[in-house]
């Protein structure tokens, strides 16, 4: 029978196994995260120096253990980002992946790394069909590379490729030989998301009697979590994964997953958990994989509450609807509006952008909302306050407007000339960009200055008709301090629906404010 809080009476999920330990019981859990290189091998993504060494610091900052930069052996490119990261004095340790060749190690090391994830097959397709040696020539090649690696001064990890879908004896002779050759840990590998949590299990249990082991999860059967957890209790003490769960086919563990189930349901911390949704929506802004709005801990909807009633309920207390606070993982609450809005949650929506309703105005407004969203859409702050001032007939004055936009596009450099009034004062300015729409909002941010200091936290675009001539719908989130405002704009021209949503959104976040928007000199 349960008691609500994941155990039963005699038993618990994770622990009652003989050959377990309850998670609760885990000790120091760390991090290896493979978002610079398991990350990067999903399809789509390329990630520059500079964005390698954005992430890494990132990582730092959210406490990661240990940092694999790339595979030195891709090529000089992939080398330079690599020694980019090594050079950045960061506490974490920095990894290059190598496969079972020397070569690999030595360029490794010209990359200065501080250690090494030799990857040698395990099961075996991998060695016998892929690799092409036999199981005893395997063994004898992983010990000699890892004394190599070791007189040479580097920290290394010996991962068995397809460990999942490997001999578990072989896979216990192969790692522990390694072990015995001076390897510093050990790494079972569901490489391809084969394994199911009985595997896990029954693998990590008899090599944490070895030594040191890691754990490398795949989320092909939807298990990735669940594995890195039973890993855990069976005696993995660092978990392999990327930020977000990027990665090839289904993607490898989200590390923010297992670290807000490993503090909120156990009590063990790992990540500073504060960290991670700026480091999420990093990632997902360098490789273009944006978050889905329902993701675990970063997803735009996982504290954000539409219904009436929940609504109502978390207004009245903030856990109502939340296994944990957004706070602690770097969020904030957010109260969305459409067809299943309420009075209470119009209300709260109101009163954070400080706009006074009576009870009657309060009724039109409600309903007006629920008609928009009957219609299918979703009612943004600048929708509602428009609805709200039409109730009321207390229309804001803007303070910032659009009166032209120019851009070019057709050289090597896309150029945009913006012009605003900007109380009362007419602007105009004129940037480059990596796009006309990059060019357009760089000429805005330039317009306004930098003495009034908001941010675009989202961009999203949508096409909402077929065909070359589609019109599309760009929907912006900007803050500036501790104000948060979403505006939509739709056009047929991408450009201009930009900065219209833009400038609505600045000019909503400047309306109630007393401060003079300075150019710069």
């Amino acid at each position: 029978m349960s008691d609500g809080s994941g155990e039963r009476e005699g038993t618990t999920l994770f622990g009652d196994h003989p050959e377990t330990t309850h998670l609760s019981d885990a000790g120091d859990v760390q991090f290896l995260d493979t978002t610079l290189r398991d990350g990067e091998q999903a399809p789509g993504i390329s990630l520059t120096p500079d964005e390698k060494a954005r992430i890494a610091r990132a990582l730092d900052r959210a406490n990661v253990g240990f940092i694999e930069a790339g595979s030195a052996c891709t090529g000089p490119g992939e080398r330079e980002t690599i020694s980019r990261v090594a050079e950045l004095d960061l506490d974490a340790t920095v990894t290059s992946f190598c496969r079972g060749i020397q070569r690999d190690i030595d360029l490794a090391m010209e990359c200065d790394v501080d250690g090494i994830n030799l990857v040698v097959p395990a099961s075996d397709r991998h060695i016998t069909e892929k690799v092409g040696t036999s199981h005893e020539a395997n063994v004898r090649d992983t010990v000699e590379l890892v004394e190599y690696a070791k007189d040479h001064g580097l920290w290394v990890e010996v991962i068995g490729e397809d460990g999942s879908r490997a001999d578990l004896d072989y896979l216990e002779e192969l790692l522990g030989a390694s072990l015995e050759a001076g390897a510093d840990r050990i790494c079972w590998a569901d490489t391809v998301g084969h394994a199911t949590p009985d595997g896990a299990l029954e693998a990590v249990s008899r090599l944490s009697e070895l030594g040191p082991v890691s754990t490398h999860t795949h989320d092909d059967l939807g298990l990735a979590v669940m594995n890195a957890l039973t890993s855990i209790a069976a005696g993995a003490d660092v978990v392999h994964g990327t930020v977000n769960g990027i990665g090839e086919r289904a993607g490898n563990v989200a590390i923010e997953e297992v670290a807000i189930a490993l503090s909120h349901g156990y009590g063990v911390e790992t990540l500073e958990l504060t960290e991670v949704y700026d480091l999420a929506k990093l990632v997902a802004n360098a490789t273009g994989i944006q978050l889905p709005p329902n993701k675990a801990v970063v997803g735009q909807n996982t504290f954000t509450h539409e219904s009436g009633i929940h609504t109502d309920g978390t207004l009245k207390d903030d856990a109502m609807y939340e296994p944990y606070p957004p706070e602690k993982v770097g969020r904030e609450r957010r109260l969305a509006l459409g067809k299943h809005a309420g009075r209470a949650g119009v209300k709260a929506a109101l009163d954070e952008h400080d706009f006074g309703v009576t009870d009657d105005e309060l009724a039109e407004i409600v309903s007006r909302v629920k008609e928009i969203g009957d219609r299918g859409k979703r009612v943004t702050d600048a929708d509602l306050l428009t609805i709200a001032e039409d109730v009321t007939g207390d229309q804001h004055d803007r303070r910032v407007e659009i009166t032209e936009l120019t851009t070019v596009a057709g050289g090597n450099t896309p150029t945009a000339t913006v012009s605003l009034l900007v109380d009362g004062e007419e602007r105009t300015e004129a940037e480059i960009g990596s796009g006309p729409v990059d060019a357009a909002i760089n000429a805005v941010q330039s317009a306004l200055g930098r003495s009034f200091d908001t941010h675009l936290e989202s961009y999203h675009v949508d096409a909402i008709t077929g065909g070359t001539d589609a019109i599309v719908t760009v929907e912006v989130e900007m803050s500036r301090g501790d104000d948060y405002v979403t505006v939509t704009a739709s056009d047929s021209d991408i450009t201009r629906a930009s900065v219209e949503a833009m400038v609505d959104a600045i000019d909503r976040l400047v309306a109630t404010s007393d401060d003079r928007v300075i150019a710069d000199d």
